[in-house]
């Protein structure tokens, strides 16, 4: 092989080992773009929507088999969550509604923390689970606090919601989601 004609070679070489992953690199990138800027984070996906809610019992009040017969609006929560405190008004409001149960999971909270939570907005919810290592939010599948989840009555998920509730995603998502799942099976 002549020496311009090796020269030839190497430079196309040398080439692709430089554009491959530049264009790997700039297709991430657009992807991440794309995705960053395609829609309302809250909406992420839940690999257990249409599955049974987990089987974890959580000390003192929640049990799965209270999920079976009743649509259950489940919230997960911590004392030192700040969006946590600006949702806890709009849980006293949904409390007042009796269509469903309102369940709390206390999510990695110190106990005499999350009672003066309680405490200083009130105590909305018919009963609170204690998930003091976080293995109940890994189950249910919770990216952070807070998070709320839509159990219908044949205890399945129907609905995630990430992130606070707000009296805009409120009426616009969870009200529907929650009004969904009580006129199914009735």
């Amino acid at each position: 092989m002549s020496e311009t004609s090796t020269e030839t070679t190497n430079t196309a070489r040398h080439r692709v080992v430089v554009l491959v992953p530049l264009a790997v690199f700039a297709g991430l990138v657009l992807l991440f773009l794309y995705r960053l800027h395609s829609g309302d984070p809250s909406m992420l996906p839940s690999a257990l929507l249409g599955h049974l809610a987990p089987q974890t019992k959580l000390p003192p009040g929640i049990d799965p088999i209270d999920f079976k017969g009743n649509v259950t609006v489940l919230n997960v929560w911590a004392s030192w969550c700040v969006p946590c405190h600006d949702e806890a008004p709009l849980l006293m409001q949904l409390a007042k509604d009796n269509r469903f149960r309102l369940v709390g999971i206390n999510y990695k909270d110190e106990a005499d923390n999350a009672r003066r939570f309680l405490g200083r907005y009130g105590n909305p919810f018919a009963v609170v689970g204690a998930d003091l290592s976080g293995r109940a939010a890994i189950e249910w599948g919770v990216y952070g606090v807070p998070e709320t989840f839509v159990v219908g009555r044949d205890g399945r998920i129907a609905y995630k919601l990430v992130g606070p509730i707000t009296p805009e995603n409120y009426e616009a998502v969870l009200k529907p989601q929650i009004d969904k799942a009580l006129s199914a099976g009735s």
